[in-house]
């Protein structure tokens, strides 16, 4: 009898556990290494988990990653805490709202030192009017208010009043809460006459003298009753933002010209399609080419948090001509397209090559091709690993490019081609079962010699009879490459094909900002 046939540390097929290995069962039924922690943390901090997975609900993946929380907020509350203003802060996360989720919790479970960081830290992490509402009705959720959120609540509002003012104006009610309410729960100081005079405005309707010249701008707005009126007030008070602005103006071409050179980041890239749409944005036009300096602005974009995920699903959406919900419709401009394509690879910052030979494979079985990253309609986790392993192909020298699924095939792409070209290539590949193995596999039959796996994957691999870990120890072994493999994921889930005992192999979170350069890092040693 040959027993090393169904007990063989160097080949296990993945539907089984390697013998004498610690993993875990993915959602999949393939075997696979669980991550600690810290690491699945960050893979929620900046992936969050929302629309779920291809295997895993919505509901599912929060309650396991809340469990996680929970735990470091237990036992590592402080650091926890630290993390979240970490990625908050330096805006490597598409959305912040799993940052204010993991804040909440802190705040709501945390020992005292851990809840003391929590509320010390919600002017840093809830930046915004609409950040604070998310804060606030998750923190419903574990706790009520005591006298501490209401201190630190309270302080949230005791900043700069021009500021403030910006913020209750533009952020007037979300997720169920208004300013109106929060000031009537938090204990806020009113630190100048003119902090005293805004809160009375919003709670309850009073214009006073020392009213900040901002709010008075934005009632006058509020009360314009003509195009060419609001359109005045838009170029005297150069602040405003289109939030500010009577909705029934909003669909005029001259009242968005009168916007756009001020307009925040963000607001210029989610509203390119009604620009376009009521034609103030159209080929040649003055429009285009500041939206095209605009988003051509690195420092602009990285003072912005300009997350490159936000400018692939603006790309998405614009590119289509339509809007995901509603009936506009738009014609696309070929200069904002290509603006946004440059804007994507601007929003990582300058990326290190690792003068190695690289083979990305870009996994795109089924369970990449449903459910979007961040909720950003459109990008799936096989759009968005394609897009992503560009970045370092741009300044790589020998660099191929794979796709994957139960069989692997070369695909023709060029760091040199516009992004949705290489997004629509990629997305006719779709074969089946997951094999994370295909890589390795592929280049010990092919004779390639390879420095570098890079992965881009949902870890839910399961298809294929050697572990993808084993297959790299194949590799190296028969081609005395002391070949290394990082794993992109791609989805918050617990799991990785990353063998955590090999100091070769490494395991990142796909669209963190700081990934490329991390790869980079670890491949040149």
């Amino acid at each position: 009898m040959h027993y090393a046939h169904h007990a063989n540390i160097r080949r296990t097929p993945q539907s089984q556990p390697v013998l004498g290995r610690d993993q875990v069962e993915n959602s999949a039924g393939g075997y696979v290494f669980a991550i600690d922690d810290k690491k699945r943390f960050d893979r929620f901090l900046i992936l969050g988990c929302e629309g779920g997975t291809y295997y895993a609900s919505e509901r599912q993946l929060t309650i396991e990653n809340a469990e996680v929380i929970v735990r470091l907020v237990k036992t590592d509350g402080v650091w926890a805490v630290a993390r979240i203003i970490e990625i908050s802060d330096s805006g490597r996360a598409p959305k912040n709202d799993a940052a204010l989720f993991a804040l909440a919790i802190a705040a709501g479970l945390g020992d005292d030192a851990t809840r003391a960081a929590a509320l010390q830290a919600l002017p840093r992490v809830a930046r915004t009017g609409t950040h604070l509402f998310t804060f606030l009705e998750n923190v419903r959720g574990f706790h009520g208010w005591g006298r501490g959120l209401r201190r630190a609540v309270g302080r949230w509002y005791e900043q700069d009043v021009e500021r403030v003012a910006y913020q209750l104006t533009k952020y007037r009610q979300r997720n169920g809460w208004t300013h109106r309410d929060v000031l009537r729960l938090a204990h806020t100081r009113a630190l100048t006459g003119a902090h005293q005079a805004l809160f009375h405005w919003v709670t309850q309707g009073k214009v006073l003298d020392d009213l900040p010249s901002f709010v008075h701008a934005f009632i006058e707005a509020s009360q314009a009753k003509t195009v060419d009126e609001i359109v005045r007030v838009i170029d005297a008070n150069q602040g405003l933002t289109w939030e500010m602005i009577p909705p029934q103006f909003l669909g005029e071409a001259k009242v968005w010209e009168a916007l756009l050179p001020h307009l925040p980041m963000t607001a210029l890239v989610r509203n390119l399609a009604r620009m376009t749409a009521n034609g103030l944005v159209a080929p040649l036009s003055n429009a285009a080419r500041v939206v095209s300096e605009r988003l051509g602005n690195a420092e602009a974009l990285r003072k912005a948090r300009m997350h490159p995920i936000a400018v692939l699903g603006a790309l998405a959406t614009y590119r289509s001509g339509r809007g995901v919900k509603g009936k506009l419709s738009w014609e696309p401009v070929a200069q904002v397209t290509d603006a946004l394509d440059e804007a994507f690879y601007l929003a990582f910052g300058n990326v290190t090559p690792t003068g190695q030979r690289v083979l990305k494979a870009l996994d795109v079985s089924g369970s990449m091709g449903t459910d979007d990253i961040a909720n950003m309609p459109g990008v799936t986790p096989r759009m968005a690993a394609a897009a992503l392993s560009l970045i370092s192909a741009r300044v790589e020298k020998q660099c191929a490019f794979t796709a994957f699924c139960d069989t692997l095939v070369p695909i023709d792409i060029s760091p040199r081609m516009r992004l949705d070209d290489v997004i629509a290539k990629v997305d006719r590949h779709d074969f089946g079962g997951t094999d994370c193995a295909q890589p390795m596999l592929y280049a010990l039959e092919h004779g390639l010699e390879v420095d570098l796996f890079e992965v881009y994957t949902d870890n839910e691999t399961w298809a294929g009879d050697v572990h993808p870990h084993q297959a790299l120890e194949q590799y190296r072994r028969k081609t005395g490459i002391a070949a290394k493999l990082v794993v992109v994921g791609m989805t918050a889930t617990e799991c990785s094909i990353a063998d955590p005992n090999d100091a070769g192999q490494l395991d990142v979170v796909g669209f963190d900002t700081a990934t490329p350069e991390l790869i980079s890092d670890f491949a040149r040693g």
